[in-house]
């Protein structure tokens, strides 16, 4: 992206109030000839700007972040950082002031952001039901119909139809891996939702879970040759149906690339949480649904290794399920079916998606 002087100037104009004329243009830390100032420029090189305001001469910096690794491979990865840091350098005696948080457009052109408060997404409308409904139903009439099946195997096709785009970036699949264990949202951050004593769990039990966690991402972080598109988030309340089997998704998360057993867990252990709610384990309507799911997607993919990475993501999905915070009202018996799921699946080498019911069993 090519800066033009005059859109900085009209940028800063617009941030002090009053018409700017810009002087000088000088990437720090590079020793160039200042007509060549800006050819020098790139994402995450602080860029001197001396001007002239009302008759005195000013200077500021406008900062960036170059992509990357630790954290800063997404654009939204950046924007994060850039408006935690816009809103805590004034906070901190002696800190250099920030001035203005503002954002660079695909024309050259600089807008200032310094108005918001908090950001929004403005979407389409969808009209239809969520998935959940359907488990809803077959949970309490204890039946499934030929159109269940029918939308578990739309799910499941369209899981390996977006998990064959496949992106060569090692340091991406780590981070996932690395996220699944270490975010708030994941494995640690959910281990933090539960009570230090409780009748379902106890704290030496949520322990484990985590170094175990800690083995398993060793383990997974040397598979990036799995890293493919996915949804980060394919579960009953983000699928809206329509007639038969047309449906749109909602709400994708964390990110465009990551592990496909991902996806795979964080649908299909809602086959088995319904099934616990109604039968104690993994059986009747929801055990077919489990397994056609399983079937379509293992004939369709031919992906075989997801059964020895998918451990740890049915492991944060379980800790999800069985939280307090998102379920406060579940039976002790099922919460704890899916706390052992949690712990006992992180002891099995290769998953047998055939054979769940014993690992929902106490040790």
């Amino acid at each position: 992206m090519r800066l033009k002087p005059e859109a900085l100037e009209r940028y800063l104009s617009q941030v002090f109030g009053r018409g700017v004329s810009i002087k000088r243009l000088q990437p720090l830390g590079v020793s160039v000839r200042e007509e060549d100032a800006l050819k020098a420029y790139g994402y995450g090189i602080p860029l001197r700007i001396d001007f002239e305001l009302n008759g005195e001469a000013r200077s500021v910096v406008i900062n960036t972040i170059k992509p990357g690794g630790f954290g800063h491979e997404r654009r939204a990865d950046r924007a994060a950082i850039l408006l935690w840091q816009a809103e805590a350098f004034n906070k901190l005696p002696r800190h250099v002031k920030a001035l203005d948080i503002g954002a660079f457009t695909s024309d050259g052109a600089a807008l200032s952001l310094s108005g918001c408060e908090e950001f929004f997404l403005l979407t389409d409308l969808v009209e239809g039901r969520e998935y959940f409904h359907d488990l809803d139903r077959i949970r309490d009439m204890g039946t499934l119909t030929k159109l269940d099946l029918e939308r578990c195997r739309a799910l499941a096709s369209y899981l390996a139809e977006i998990h064959s785009v496949k992106r060569d970036d090692p340091e991406m699949y780590r981070r996932r891996i690395r996220e699944l264990v270490g975010h708030s949202e994941c494995i640690f951050g959910l281990t933090d939702s539960y009570p230090e004593e409780a009748e379902y769990i106890r704290t030496e039990e949520l322990i484990d879970i985590e170094k175990r966690c800690i083995d398993w991402r060793w383990r997974l972080k040397r598979k990036t040759h799995r890293l493919s598109q996915v949804h980060g988030d394919f579960h009953p309340w983000n699928i809206i149906f329509r007639a038969g089997t047309d449906f749109t998704l909602l709400d994708r998360s964390r990110g465009e690339w990551g592990e496909p057993a991902d996806d795979v867990s964080a649908m299909t252990i809602n086959y088995l949480f319904y099934s616990l709610q109604r039968n104690g384990d993994l059986s009747g309507p929801f055990r077919e649904l489990w397994e056609t799911f399983y079937k379509v997607y293992l004939d369709e993919t031919g992906d075989e290794e997801l059964l020895e990475v998918a451990q740890p993501f049915y492991c944060w999905r379980a800790l999800v399920i069985a939280s307090p915070v998102w379920y406060p009202t579940l039976s002790l018996k099922v919460r704890r079916g899916l706390l052992n799921f949690a712990r006992n699946i992180l002891e099995v080498e290769v998953l047998n998606p055939w054979d769940i019911n014993p690992l929902l069993e106490e040790t």
